[in-house]
């Protein structure tokens, strides 16, 4: 994080996100604000807030994009939740802590996934070493003996019981024999054999409840599982053996209890909630129905983004520094339509610029995962060379924009229905295609895209 300062983040969200300069710098100084505020002393620290940021615009413009960029760029916990999930039938006030416990979730997989790439080798060796005993023990005419695990929690909150290793063998023929084996597992030269291998299943734990919010909640009250592994015999490949295996292993290898201790400090520290359609939680003046529901929507929203604790199945976490960047169209509302204690949690307020043909066409050819680029690279899996011109761009890019005009205007996601319309007939005759260049000029967008443009009514059914 030293050295991404805000230029820097500006250029890295330039390379897939097209304009909204603006809306760049403001996340990009919330983020370099977070850096700042670790080098101040702890009593200061804990003072100063998140630059929580609320992005006004239609969709379609960049909203969701520049949020999870961002994200990625600093390698923080992230989710995205739709505000107007709270108001759905059966979701009480409190099931918005959901929120805080799924960021948990996510960044503990994170640093999972980051630790097991780390242990992959070791896991993988002592799967090696099981695998060849089990293979020994086969040849042999033996089988792997089933015994019963100690006791353990949950995959998380403490260490996994020690692997039951298999029984050994100690003539020197046999050693040799393994060592044989073990080399040439190794070389995977026997991927394809099939090996019984003895395996932990915990049974998964019954939830009290069905829908989302309160599945949570039930795990909650009910902590950590304790339901007893079972051990069984499988007959799998050795190639799927040594991943069953690895993962094993690798639950014994990996710290749980420092793996929840990062995912909660990262949570706290550097979590990025992204809470979309904030417009949609919004009362338009009626004093019951939904409006009662969505300024409760904002009240239980409230305490989360001001700063409180979140009971988790881990542990306690504390929201008050994890950021918030609100986003929605407000064509209907205004952000002053807002509680006022609602509105005082997001400071800035950034607005996002619609998208015009000029920025359409920019869309389709400029960023690192430019559409053009995408459908080129589909395309040639089929051995088809796509040769997407300029004129046909800048096509598809008026066309999108004129669309957009008539229409809802849904931005460049406008694009991507263009696209495969365009493209239908050739994605769909790919395969007949093998070795071809194909080229698509203005004409051909205009021939595809005729009847559509034309037929206001049917442009408004198909896209």
């Amino acid at each position: 994080m030293e050295n991404l300062i805000p230029a820097t983040i500006v250029s890295a969200l330039d390379r897939y996100i097209v304009g909204q300069r603006e809306a760049k710098r403001a996340l990009a100084v919330a983020l370099r604000s977070r850096f700042r505020r670790a080098q101040l002393p702890a009593d200061l620290r804990d003072e100063v807030g998140p630059k929580n940021i609320l992005l006004i615009g239609p969709t379609g413009v960049g909203k969701t994009e520049l949020a999870r960029r961002v994200a990625k760029l600093v390698d923080a916990p992230f989710i995205k939740v739709e505000a107007t999930r709270f108001t759905e039938v059966g979701f009480v006030g409190r099931d918005v802590e959901t929120i805080i416990r799924d960021l948990l979730e996510l960044s503990i997989d994170q640093i999972d996934a980051r630790q097991f790439e780390e242990i992959r080798p070791a896991a993988e060796r002592a799967a090696e070493e099981r695998i060849a005993t089990y293979l020994q023990q086969q040849r042999e005419g033996q089988a792997p003996a089933v015994r019963r695990s100690a006791s353990r929690r949950g995959r998380r909150g403490s260490a996994a019981s020690a692997a039951v290793e298999p029984r050994g063998l100690t003539t020197a023929a046999s050693n040799q024999q393994r060592h044989h084996l073990l080399t040439q597992i190794q070389a995977r030269q026997l991927e394809d054999d099939l090996v019984e291998i003895e395996v932990e299943v915990v049974p998964p734990e019954p939830y009290a409840f069905s829908y989302e919010g309160a599945e949570a909640a039930g795990r909650i009250l009910r902590g950590p599982a304790s339901t007893s592994p079972e051990r069984r015999i499988r007959r799998v490949p050795v190639a799927e053996a040594r991943r069953i295996l690895a993962d094993e292993e690798a639950e014994r290898l990996i710290d749980w209890d420092a793996v929840l201790d990062e995912a909660i400090h990262r949570v706290e520290e550097e979590g990025i909630v992204f809470l979309d359609e904030v417009d949609k939680i919004v009362g338009q003046g009626d004093e019951s129905g939904p409006t009662v529901s969505d300024e409760g929507v904002q009240r239980d929203l409230l305490p989360i983004i001001e700063g409180t604790t979140i009971t988790t199945r881990y542990g306690p976490v504390k929201t008050d520094h994890i950021l918030f960047i609100g986003a929605g169209a407000f064509n209907e509302v205004k952000p002053a339509d807002l509680l006022p204690e609602f509105q005082g949690r997001f400071p800035l307020r950034v607005e996002l610029d619609p998208l015009g043909e000029e920025e359409l066409y920019a869309i389709l050819t400029e960023p690192t995962n430019a559409l053009s680029r995408q459908y080129t690279a589909l395309l040639a899996t089929e051995g088809v060379t796509l040769a997407l011109t300029d004129e046909a761009l800048h096509e598809i890019a008026a066309v999108a924009a004129m669309i957009n005009e008539r229409q809802e205007d849904i931005g460049a996601r406008r694009l991507v229905t263009i696209l495969e319309r365009v493209l239908e007939e050739l994605s769909f005759d790919a395969p007949s295609h093998v070795g071809e260049v194909v080229t698509v000029d203005a004409s051909y967008v205009r021939e595809q895209l005729g009847d559509l443009v034309e037929d206001e009514d049917l442009s408004k059914y198909i896209l």
